[in-house]
């Protein structure tokens, strides 16, 4: 058998969405042409945006279609920048890259001064340290950046607390991982700007979307048509974006099924491995993310021997994968790049079993002895 947990990564398509995928592939007409065939198609789109819109709790003139969520996260970060007139740009620095690099961007070609935000060894924000941050240079502050969990190892975020420190700057959320997993509401969050993904939730690649206040106009990323709100102009991808708002519509994510099997492979884990550490256990998880650190061994090691034993892993982000470093998250948590070079993300989602969770504990105690060897060999 071969068995998938790398459910952070990418999600299987729900069925529901590659019908409706299908079905709108069928259909002609340019979501902004004014005949039949183009109004037909427009309002496919804006059903889905309003469908997207009561999922998230925003008004549908608040959905911004993108073609992904980095797409989303550069358009929040360097558009609220550019609209601000200030300086300063707040992330925290367990970021994705998708947001870390964009506030890279900007100091590089903009000139801003970026300040990251430690987190605790439980990987949660520093609220102490952003409090006094804000008290002392907050009318610096162009936008904060925080995401609402972390895409490594599934610890959710203090974002409601950070939106009220920050009070009247900007506060962008990547909520990305959490969404249609975890209650979320962009309206009772107080965001400006928060950032979903299609692929993520069993909607198609290639889709994504920025919810961004009604009254808040930034500069566009993207020149040409003018759709979406001339924040984002190109011609709408109405297929995706149907089969996005079709996914969310379905929701086939049991969270409580999913964190009974992340339990339950956590504590096969351990039984098997009492040397192993669970990263950020003690603080609220997403169900669906396990990062497990196993001392004297080399992650890209692990994941290969656990490739060969058809079980699919990850040892971070998928979009830094095939770049041998540590991970920026776990070292912010206070781990050093030897023991940050020990983990692997074990990431479980709707089409996940208990058959997946029986398997991989079979065949885990051959792979870490396989990979002490390994690693000792290689320090010989």
């Amino acid at each position: 058998m071969s068995v998938y947990l790398d459910h952070a990564a990418t999600t299987p398509m729900f069925d529901v969405a590659i019908e409706a995928m299908n079905a709108s592939l069928r259909k002609l007409g340019n979501p902004s042409s004014l005949h039949t065939e183009g109004r037909s198609t427009r309002k496919d789109v804006e059903d889905a945006r309003e469908k997207l819109a009561k999922a998230i709790d925003c008004l549908p003139s608040e959905v911004i279609f993108t073609g992904s969520g980095t797409e989303a996260n550069n358009a929040a970060i360097k558009g609220l920048y550019w609209h601000s007139g200030k300086k300063v740009v707040v992330v925290s620095s367990i970021e994705h890259h998708a947001v870390l690099d964009p506030a890279h961007w900007l100091v590089e070609h903009e000139g801003a001064e970026l300040i990251e935000l430690p987190v605790s060894s439980a990987g949660v924000t520093d609220l102490d340290f952003l409090q006094k941050l804000v008290a002392e240079r907050g009318t610096e502050i162009a936008l904060i950046s925080v995401m609402h969990s972390n895409n490594e190892t599934g610890v959710i975020q203090p974002v409601g607390e950070i939106v009220k420190i920050a009070g009247d700057i900007p506060v962008h959320c990547d909520a990305v991982q959490s969404f249609s997993k975890v209650p979320l509401s962009y309206k009772a969050l107080g965001l400006f700007a928060m950032t979903i993904s299609a692929h993520k939730v069993g909607g198609p690649l290639g889709i994504g979307a920025l919810i961004l206040r009604r009254a808040v106009e930034i500069p566009p990323l993207l020149h040409g048509g003018g759709q979406e709100r001339d924040i984002r102009s190109g011609t709408l991808n109405a297929p995706s974006i149907v089969a996005f708002a079709a996914a969310v519509e379905a929701h086939l994510y049991d969270s409580k099924k999913v964190a009974q099997l992340r339990d339950a492979f956590e504590a096969g884990v351990m039984k098997s491995r009492p040397d192993a550490v669970i990263n950020g256990r003690t603080s609220p998880r997403l169900p669906g993310i396990s990062n497990i650190t196993f001392p004297g061994t080399q992650s890209d090691s692990l994941l290969l021997l656990m490739d060969s034993e058809k079980v699919s892993c990850s040892t971070g982000a998928a979009c830094t994968a095939g770049v041998h470093r540590p991970s920026h998250v776990l070292m912010a948590m206070g781990l050093s790049d030897v023991v940050a070079q020990s983990s692997l993300r074990f990431s479980f989602g709707s089409t996940s079993t208990q058959a997946d969770v029986d398997y991989t504990l079979s065949v885990l105690p051959r792979v870490i002895e396989r990979g002490l060897a390994a690693h000792a060999v290689g320090r010989s």
